[in-house]
């Protein structure tokens, strides 16, 4: 099965790697091609019985507790994102000389003929919002679109569904990157690279080569972050077609070629006629909800991709009016004695917990959870100088502690010896004792919350929880 078009699935032998979110439907979608599916597991439990039951109905053979051994006879492996690539079963495959798709790469391959274009979007931190800001200026500038891919829609189903779209907005992970080698996007952003998942990817090289495949074959045009070096880096490694552009986006005055912002406007020196001379009004900065600095970067990114369609710049401005954030990303949940707490559970690594502590002057910090590898030497460094205090829980907190100790000796910290989902409401009741006036609680964690919660949304309910009794008891 090399690079081309599969055409005819009748009868080949596809083994499915992971019942879950992306595995089921690809196994359906394919099963329904008349491939002849096997999906492979890990896990053999309650729930993973059931959801084998309803594929084995259908005629799709599951085998549960072997996701080692590759089947007899495989001509292709379709893998769920988050299986790692030195995984047993890959090390076979590849040594059979058997291709290995991502639901991505398996989504792309099917698209029709007349498929809808990607503008797709990756990065450590920002990227479900910027698709969601695009998504909803191109919906303002009248295209039928959808935020898909690591997000909302699955894209299997964009691509396969009854509806159609006239472009589609696309958040992809490294890892459904790493699996996806003949993507190829109409335009494309890397928002920004900072050290994440290094344990499933095994190096910063390799996590940034796979996060760089986004802009490989772009057409028109691929928006890189103009304060992160990295990201333009990538651009200039990446093999486009002729004529695509590299596209900047900055906080500052842009230079021709970039999008940036100039006395609280955003603005466009890239899709005008005369960028040496001219540029183009977007949209205010008070239009960008909320308008914290790495969400106005956001913003940018957004713009940049959807002028790269050619979308009109007032569709910019409506479009980003339009926009509402999604739960536990800089939620304001209460002022409670002149102190306000935000929750930004969301905030599951140092990248995007020092951007959400770069938004507020005087900051009573709560932190901790899993560091998934990370190490927060420059975090703490780089936000020392807003930090009232912190108060720290989770499995890997004394990571942090050290680096307080190190680079922010004069903060005061609370270590919550506590893993327990209890600890959150101690956490809260810690750092309204040390707040003042005019003070923000945050909780930016830059950690995942696995140990103590079952995901962040869950964490971030907690400690919107814990605020409201607080406020209560007020």
């Amino acid at each position: 099965m090399g690079s081309g078009q599969v055409t005819d699935w009748q009868g080949k032998n596809v083994t499915v790697a992971g019942l879950g979110v992306s595995g089921i439907p690809a196994a359906k979608v394919l099963h329904g091609l008349g491939a002849k599916v096997t999906v492979v597991n890990d896990g053999d439990d309650a729930r993973t019985r059931a959801q084998a039951a309803e594929l084995e109905a259908l005629g799709i053979a599951v085998r549960l507790g072997d996701g080692a051994t590759l089947p007899e006879g495989t001509e292709l492996v379709v893998t769920a994102p988050g299986w790692k690539p030195d995984k047993p079963l890959f090390t076979a495959a590849r040594e059979a000389g058997v291709d290995i798709w991502g639901d991505v790469e398996l989504a792309w391959r099917l698209r029709g003929p007349d498929a809808a274009p990607w503008l797709a979007v990756t990065g450590t931190n920002g990227k479900t919002t910027t698709v969601q800001m695009l998504a909803e200026i191109l919906k303002a500038a009248g295209l039928r679109t959808a935020a898909v891919g690591n997000i909302g829609v699955s894209l299997l189903d964009a691509v396969l569904g009854e509806e159609l779209y006239d472009v589609l907005a696309v958040e992809l992970s490294s890892y459904q990157l790493h699996w996806a080698p003949s993507l190829r996007a109409h335009s494309a952003a890397v928002l920004n690279l900072a050290p994440d998942h290094l344990d499933w990817h095994g190096s910063m090289e390799a996590y940034a080569a796979d996060k760089g495949r986004i802009y490989e074959g772009n057409r028109v045009a691929c928006v890189y972050n103009v304060a992160d070096k990295a990201t333009e880096d990538l651009v200039r490694e990446a093999d486009v077609e002729e004529g695509c552009r590299a596209i900047g986006f900055t906080l500052g005055a842009p230079a021709p070629s970039q999008l940036g912002v100039v006395d609280g406007i955003l603005v466009d020196r890239a899709f005008v006629e005369n960028r040496q001379k001219s540029a183009q009004e977007l949209a205010e900065v008070s239009d960008v909800n909320p308008p914290a600095p790495h969400n106005i970067a956001n913003a940018l990114a957004a713009a940049a991709l959807a002028r790269a369609f050619g979308v009109p710049p007032k569709a910019v401005r409506d479009g980003l009016r339009a926009f509402t954030p999604d739960a536990h990303r800089i939620a304001h949940v209460a002022d409670v004695a002149g102190v306000s707490y935000v929750d930004d559970s969301k905030a599951t690594n140092t990248h995007a917990a020092e951007a959400s502590l770069a938004a507020y002057e005087s900051i009573v910090w709560i932190a901790g959870g899993l560091a998934k590898g990370a190490v927060f030497e420059e975090l703490v460094a780089k936000s020392a100088g807003h930090l009232r205090a912190a108060v720290l829980m989770g499995a890997d907190r004394a990571l942090i502690r050290e680096a307080l100790a190190r680079h922010a000796p004069e903060v005061p910290v609370v270590d919550l010896d506590r893993t327990d989902t209890g600890a959150m409401l101690a956490a809260v009741q810690e750092a309204q004792r040390l707040a003042r006036p005019g003070d923000t609680v945050l909780l930016a964690p830059a950690c995942a919350s696995m140990d103590m919660f079952a995901n962040y949304n869950q964490r971030g309910d907690a400690f919107a929880e814990a605020v409201r009794e607080l406020g209560a008891g007020a």
